[in-house]
């Protein structure tokens, strides 16, 4: 990991990221009816909400298709959601394209191997403590928080300090 100058944290204009394993802490429960239920941190949401006020534009890229992926996504007004996409690398480009962004305009946050090219090629790569090896090692920014427990919030937190906002909403 290098340490991060305020300046790179301030530049941000996108924070995209995966889903299962960064937004929650990688569990989906599926009951014999085929539901699907995941859990989300309220700490993370808010920070995403906080980013949105700031003019920060936030994106979830996630390798499979959720129906509860998309109702939290809609209720925190998300403005870019990809879904079934594994290949993240290339979904995080045509997002910058789109947006008219360059990677050290961006934060990419993952945990598993298929996200390590899109953490190495962000302007900051970000992971969390328990994310395979691969992601590890691409990544600028190692959180303190556990996914689904507050490491979105702690990113955004930084953001929005390095760009002259305080934690207040």
């Amino acid at each position: 990991m290098k340490l991060l100058p305020p300046a790179a944290w301030a530049s941000i204009k996108l924070f995209a990221m995966d889903v299962d394993g960064i937004l929650t802490d990688g569990t989906v429960h599926i009951s014999s009816d085929g539901t699907e239920t995941k859990q989300f941190s309220i700490l993370d949401g808010m920070g995403l909400v906080r980013l949105a006020k700031h003019g920060v534009a936030t994106a979830w890229i996630s390798g499979r298709p959720s129906g509860a992926t998309a109702a939290r996504a809609t209720e925190l007004k998300i403005p870019h959601l990809v879904q079934g996409r594994v290949d993240k690398i290339t979904a995080l480009h045509e997002l910058a394209a789109t947006l008219g962004l360059s990677a050290p305009q961006i934060v990419y946050m993952g945990d598993d191997d298929i996200d390590a090219p899109a953490i190495a090629w962000a302007g900051i790569g970000v992971t969390v403590p328990d994310s395979m090896p691969a992601a590890l090692a691409a990544a600028d920014y190692l959180t303190a928080r556990p996914a689904g427990k507050g490491a979105v919030r702690e990113i955004c937190e930084h953001i929005l300090f390095a760009q002259g906002h305080t934690p207040n909403p």
